[in-house]
């Protein structure tokens, strides 16, 4: 039983009549009369548990989208229910409204729908349904509460796809489908052509050349197939806030960008993310068509962990046992303290191996730092920003004279800037 504003207005007009009346046998008495006309009306409520509740949606949403989910209600009896219905969601899905006024007439379904607009990443499901019907009156009535499975992963957005169109476009020319040719080291056999004024002359097919009589050339193009490992930290020094984002989420939208261009590329593609423990593994034998699609699913409910990463663990499992050289890319912050003992005792046997690159997201917010000095205050802020700077620069040098590429960006460039040293490894045949 559920009572609703309107009786309680009605006890206050008890209130007024102890003015003309001031007894306690008036109170009583309107207080009985009140209490009986709410009873009368819960027993003249429709029973909701009667109602049946159905519930569809999307599956699948990109973060910041709004979606609508839709509640199915059938009334199977034969009196009209009217009343209201919360449909209940975690408060990250910003579901509006979350309660609606209900009228479902005798025997027939009504659609009730809700806009869900998620502030986060991950598996949000629903919670129950409760719809509350009314007597005739409007003073009371019944309530009752039901779990409605239904429930949605919200996916990282991936703002950085906008830049995948022009890095496809140049690797089409690194690759040969455009009219442009490149040659490197480590390159494949793509054709032969007639030699022409600036070619390269240690390209030039002398067997063809003796059977044509006229100067042939090799032409080449990169090597497909190559080994792509993409490693995403999960660890504590990925759950700080870089502006209005996660750490996390700026490293992983620069992961989903490599791994859009490796595919297209005819690379195999692996992408691990983790901290102590593999926590998802993506890639492998994976359809390409379909590689993209289940790298952003698996990522979508994964979020930092208040733990020091394990390279060991995770790069052991996935790449330590490989005989062909890999491209590895490890998406890290450059705190100086978590890679010096996390990562630097793995890594000279990994870059022995493989191509390694670290790619680490910086906070825009250090620069500002380091360039307000009109105060006092601000001179203290950019000295500690000056010192947090030089310590990242400390630790990429170290990285460097490792044979580890280091690229150290804020989360708008880093996407593009992997990319394009990606390219620039396929370019020169270096993968």
């Amino acid at each position: 039983m559920v009572v609703t504003t309107r009786a309680a207005w009605a006890v206050l007009v008890g209130a007024v009549l102890l003015v003309w009346w001031p007894s306690t046998g008036t109170v009583a008495l309107w207080g009985l009369a009140v209490a009986v006309l709410a009873a009368v009306d819960v027993s003249l409520a429709p029973s909701p548990r009667g109602l049946g509740l159905e519930r569809t949606g999307p599956a699948q949403v990109r973060l910041g989208e709004t979606v609508p989910t839709d509640l199915f209600v059938t009334n199977p009896g034969r009196r009209g229910v009217s009343g209201v219905l919360r449909d209940a969601w975690p408060p990250s899905t910003g579901a509006s409204p979350d309660r609606h006024p209900l009228r479902v007439p005798a025997g027939e379904r009504v659609r009730v729908r809700t806009w869900l607009r998620p502030t986060r990443r991950g598996d949000r499901l629903a919670d129950r349904v409760t719809v509350r019907t009314l007597g005739p009156l409007g003073l009371a009535g019944r309530q009752h509460s039901t779990v409605v499975p239904g429930g949605m992963r919200v996916l990282h957005p991936f703002p950085s796809r906008r830049h995948l169109p022009s890095r496809l476009s140049r690797l089409r020319e690194i690759d040969g489908r455009s009219a442009v040719r490149r040659r490197g080291h480590g390159t494949e056999f793509d054709s032969l052509r007639d030699y022409v004024e600036g070619d390269d002359v240690r390209s030039i097919d002398w067997r063809a050349t003796a059977r044509r009589r006229s100067v042939v050339v090799r032409t080449w193009q990169p090597e497909q197939h190559r080994h792509v490992v993409i490693v995403v930290d999960t660890s504590r020094t990925s759950a700080g806030r870089v502006g209005d984002v996660p750490r996390l989420d700026a490293a992983m939208d620069a992961a989903l960008l490599m791994t859009a261009l490796a595919s297209r590329a005819h690379d195999r593609v692996d992408v691990v993310a983790g901290d102590q423990v593999v926590r998802v593994r993506v890639g492998g034998s994976a359809d390409r068509g379909t590689l993209l699609a289940d790298v952003v699913s698996a990522l979508a409910p994964v979020d930092a962990s208040l733990l020091e990463a394990d390279w060991a663990a995770l790069v052991s499992g996935l790449i330590g046992r490989g005989h062909h050289r890999a491209l590895v890319v490890l998406l890290t912050p450059l705190e100086p303290a978590a890679v010096e003992e996390g990562l630097f005792p793995v890594l000279p046997a990994l870059v022995s191996r493989h191509r390694v690159v670290v790619a680490s997201v910086s906070d825009p917010a250090v620069t500002a730092l380091r360039l307000a000095r009109d105060t006092a205050q601000d001179a203290y802020a950019a000295a500690a920003a000056e010192r947090t700077a030089a310590q990242r620069r400390r630790v990429g040098e170290a990285l460097e004279r490792m044979g580890v590429d280091v690229i150290d960006a804020d989360a708008d460039a880093l996407p593009p800037r992997l990319a394009d040293h990606y390219l620039r490894l396929k370019s020169d045949g270096l993968l």
